[in-house]
């Protein structure tokens, strides 16, 4: 089940990002930022802050049987100059010891969903370029690379822009 993400989420959502980032990114990204500046404690007070200013912000996957969260994303209007009338993702994270059962596929099903919905024609994700996961993953979905690119700061690394066309049922 998709749901609302609520304060009390707030440091398990911050273990899945933590934890998915120290994957996904293990072969583009330092040990030093992934195990000394990427730290869970710091992603709780980011994911509350998250969850308080917006509440229609984060979502997460919960495990229908076991209640546990085992995937999260943040989905809202998109901020590009030339995509003002996008949805965009920002950010999509699942526990590494549950990829591949299909629970980042939900969270994109409910985020075109929610774009819709929005009257939204367009979504936006950006990624990063050496995020060959992702980038796989969205392309599996649908999401196409527009040439858009820009820098992600807080690592220094290139990222690229993945639209994709809402179709109309």
């Amino acid at each position: 089940m998709i749901r609302k993400a609520i304060i009390s989420d707030s440091s398990r959502i911050a273990e899945i990002i933590v934890n998915s980032s120290r994957y996904a990114y293990k072969t583009f990204l330092s040990e030093e930022i992934l195990y000394t500046k990427l730290i869970v404690e710091e992603r709780i007070e980011a994911v509350k802050r998250w969850i308080i200013n917006n509440e229609n912000y984060i979502f997460v996957y919960e495990d229908d049987i076991t209640k546990s969260i085992k995937g999260m994303m943040g989905i809202d209007k998109c901020y590009d100059e030339d995509k003002q009338d996008a949805f965009e993702l920002h950010i999509l994270y699942v526990e590494p010891e549950f990829s591949r059962e299909g629970i980042g596929t939900e969270l994109i099903e409910y985020f075109e969903n929610t774009g819709k919905k929005n009257k939204k024609n367009e979504l936006v994700v950006w990624v990063l370029e050496d995020n060959k996961i992702g980038i796989s993953f969205y392309k599996k979905k649908g999401f196409l690379d527009d040439g858009k690119i820009k820098i992600f700061e807080r690592y220094n690394k290139t990222e690229r822009r993945y639209i994709k066309l809402i179709q109309e049922t």
